[in-house]
């Protein structure tokens, strides 16, 4: 602590508010550089893959949480049903996703992956999962459980953010 520090507690204590202060916002723009930079990754991606984006992340959406029905894949992504409709063709005639019926209802439809296909895009995003696993190892487990617990609640904040904006 600096001699001034010691003199005056109120001081340091202001300065431990700017610290924290330039700290929040280091953090924040790093989260907005790292969105940016997974932003151009997938895009990347979308590119090897030729097919939209949009398209990559509802893929991404199935093979995580499917089978899954249409109309919650919308909800889940934010995007119009006739949208996912569009997304959902493009899919289906590519050969990334089947649609079947559900059958506990035999009158829905769920979206499933074809797993065989996964593979083409772990090879894409390999480079970033070698980098990231060298990156956590560095981290003991306390400190992972901190920073998932960030990442996920983070990740609340984002849907949330995101439901408020589309309610209007």
């Amino acid at each position: 602590m600096s001699s001034v520090a010691n003199d005056n507690p109120g001081e340091a204590d202001r300065e431990d508010a700017r610290r924290h202060r330039r700290l929040r916002t280091a953090l924040k723009e790093s989260m907005r550089e790292l969105s940016v930079q997974l932003s151009l990754l997938n895009a990347q991606v979308s590119t090897h893959l030729e097919l939209r984006e949009s398209d990559v992340n509802c893929l991404d959406v199935i093979s995580r949480h499917g089978p899954i029905s249409p109309s919650a894949l919308a909800r889940r992504t934010g995007l119009h049903p006739a949208t996912m409709t569009g997304i959902l063709d493009r899919l289906e005639r590519g050969g990334w996703i089947s649609r079947e019926r559900d059958p506990s209802d035999r009158r829905a439809v769920l979206v499933l992956p074809v797993r065989d296909r996964g593979a083409e895009i772990f090879r894409l995003y390999g480079g970033m999962n070698a980098a990231m696993d060298e990156i956590i190892d560095r981290y003991s487990d306390d400190e992972l459980q901190v920073l998932a617990d960030f990442i996920r609640r983070t990740v609340d904040a984002g849907q949330t953010a995101t439901a408020d904006l589309a309610a209007g």
